[in-house]
């Protein structure tokens, strides 16, 4: 009876070991089946990321490249205002320019600023769209 309950023992200590071994099996096949899509995620992610990087890439290319324009923009636009001074200053005896603006901002027509600055017809339609045009913005 005893060699009896040490066989059944035995065989059911050999059934435990298959069901370990199965279970074992299948987990080990799991963790594989897991690793599989973490690496497509892994993939998918990095694509993502390249693409990003080249975009922002575009973008501090683009932002670089404007700062270049800008600055040579500042550089263009800096004399302006001596240059303007010294067209004021040129003719002391007509109204300055910036005395037709100030008429402009007070509502003068452009006939008003030819008569009374002795401005041309062309100057006097620029100054009053420029004054429009600052009054819009």
């Amino acid at each position: 009876m005893l060699i009896a309950s040490l066989v059944a023992s035995l065989i059911a200590l050999a059934f435990c070991c298959l069901g370990l071994l199965g279970f074992c099996l299948w987990l080990l096949r799991r963790q594989r089946l897991l690793a599989e899509q973490q690496g497509q995620r892994d993939a998918v992610r990095d694509k993502r990321i390249k693409e990003l990087s080249n975009r922002l890439d575009t973008y501090l290319d683009g932002s670089v490249r404007m700062g270049d324009e800008l600055r040579e923009l500042s550089r263009l636009v800096a004399p302006l205002p001596d240059k303007l001074t010294q067209l004021e200053q040129r003719d002391p005896n007509n109204f300055s320019f910036s005395q037709a603006a100030k008429l402009v901002g007070l509502g003068a027509s452009v006939d008003d600023l030819t008569q009374s600055c002795g401005l041309s017809q062309s100057e006097a339609e620029l100054m009053s769209k420029l004054h429009q045009a600052r009054k819009n913005s």
